[in-house]
């Protein structure tokens, strides 16, 4: 017997085999794609914010002029929706959902330990602290509102970008990939951004003073006024679109050679597409 179509078992003749089983395998290179998901997003979050980068472009575009600055993250973060694809693709909806959630709790783990690492009093008879102390503090210890929105828009918008490609592959029949690829990078970048950075650095205090409303305390501390938030979503997910669409004949061969090789094709027709399950 061997996988087919969606998870259901068919006999050497081809036949349907008399009991339906759902996606019941062992993979071969699941965790290890698991593997590369997950540490691609912790180096996105654990490195990239430490630094902005700036590029001096050849040619002055639209809206962005000649000068490009971004954060460090904006090359890490793309890279694990382009797996997010590969997992969902491939193996389907629930196995890529695993996969969130083990992303999810190994930020979750590395926020906690950051803050303890920063927090121990660092020995003074060592010369380096004095100088590595402040540097920890800078680049691992963002406050709790930026970590708060960046693991909520990562959670948000992998399981958007997941749905979306489980449901188009249905929609498609399993053609034109890169449509699903590209389409629910769209959808979950765009949810990535809309949440990570107004979450972050925006302040909401102005927007409900002209609704008649007054801001509690907590939310009054944003630095960014509302065009440039507005730049700054806009060109975060641009960038991580064209990413995915650099990327694009790279998704198609690993893709490609991991059906082939798992013999594994994953269609989520009977899939229960809850976030709040680790079931199969």
């Amino acid at each position: 017997m061997q996988p087919g179509r969606g998870g259901q078992a068919v006999d050497a003749r081809g036949g349907a085999a008399p009991r339906h089983v759902v996606n019941p395998r062992h993979y071969r290179y699941y965790d290890l794609v698991m593997a590369v998901f997950v540490t691609v997003l912790l180096c996105s979050n654990m490195i990239g914010p430490g630094k902005v980068c700036y590029l001096t472009l050849p040619v002055a575009l639209p809206l962005i002029g000649a000068t490009l600055s971004f954060g460090a993250g904006n090359l890490f973060f793309p890279i694990s929706y382009i797996f997010g694809d590969v997992l969902t693709e491939v193996y389907g909806y629930a196995r890529a959902r695993k996969v969130i959630w083990a992303g999810f709790g190994a930020m979750i783990f590395y926020v906690l330990m950051s803050q303890v690492v920063i927090r121990m009093p660092p020995d003074p008879a060592v010369p380096f602290n004095r100088d590595i102390q402040p540097a920890l503090e800078t680049v691992f210890g963002a406050g709790w509102r930026i970590v708060s929105a960046s693991i909520l828009a990562f959670w948000a918008g992998d399981f958007v970008n997941s749905y979306v490609l489980a449901k188009m592959k249905l929609l498609t029949a399993g053609r034109w990939l890169w449509t699903r690829t590209i389409g629910s990078t769209i959808a979950g970048q765009g949810v990535d951004s809309l949440l990570f950075y107004p979450l972050a650095f925006g302040n909401p205090a102005p927007l409900l003073a002209a609704m008649g409303l007054e801001a509690p305390g907590w939310m009054t501390f944003g630095t960014w006024p509302p065009g440039t938030m507005m730049s700054v979503v806009l060109f975060n997910w641009v960038f991580k679109v064209m990413v995915e669409v650099v990327f694009t004949p790279l998704t198609y061969l690993v893709v490609n050679t991991l059906k082939r090789v798992e013999r594994e094709d994953y269609y989520d027709r009977k899939t229960n597409f809850t976030p709040f399950s680790l079931s199969d």
